[in-house]
């Protein structure tokens, strides 16, 4: 059987297309998804993120859950003979995810490189309990 992409607004798109005085919804172009697997020990999330300056990123764990937000600007300009455009796309993003295994947040390391943002978060084996929220330095290479 295969996997269907799951496009929520698509519906909502197709309402909108025979609607021209209604402002359509802006498509987005990020899919923020976070890959989380284990290995050595470790939680790694991965998430793609190509174009965000590592400088804007924040990545955040805390109450058993990692949070990744940050900005992302695109700009693009085309200057010919007798056309000038510029165009700037500027936004927000914050994800949120549960971590299925508690970390020790003071041995977590963020790495951005190549448009990959890479959370390796070592696993602790103790109950789960409420704590405080720790952000962590994300490093580039």
């Amino acid at each position: 059987m295969p996997i269907i992409k799951w496009e929520p607004f698509s519906d909502l798109e197709h309402f909108f297309e025979d609607r021209p005085y209604i402002s359509m919804f802006p498509k987005l172009e990020w899919d923020l998804a976070i890959g989380v697997f284990e290995k050595d020990g470790n939680l790694v999330a991965t998430m793609n993120l190509p174009g965000v300056n590592a400088d804007e990123l924040v990545v955040v764990i805390g109450n058993n859950q990692l949070t990744i937000s940050g900005m992302h600007e695109d700009k693009r300009e085309v200057d010919e003979k007798n056309y000038h455009s510029k165009e700037i796309r500027r936004g927000s993003f914050t994800r949120t995810i549960d971590l299925p295994k508690a970390v020790d947040d003071s041995r977590t390391d963020a790495v951005y490189k190549g448009g990959v943002l890479t959370v390796t978060m070592p696993v602790i084996v103790v109950e789960k309990k409420e704590q405080q929220s720790k952000t962590i330095e994300v490093k580039k290479t």
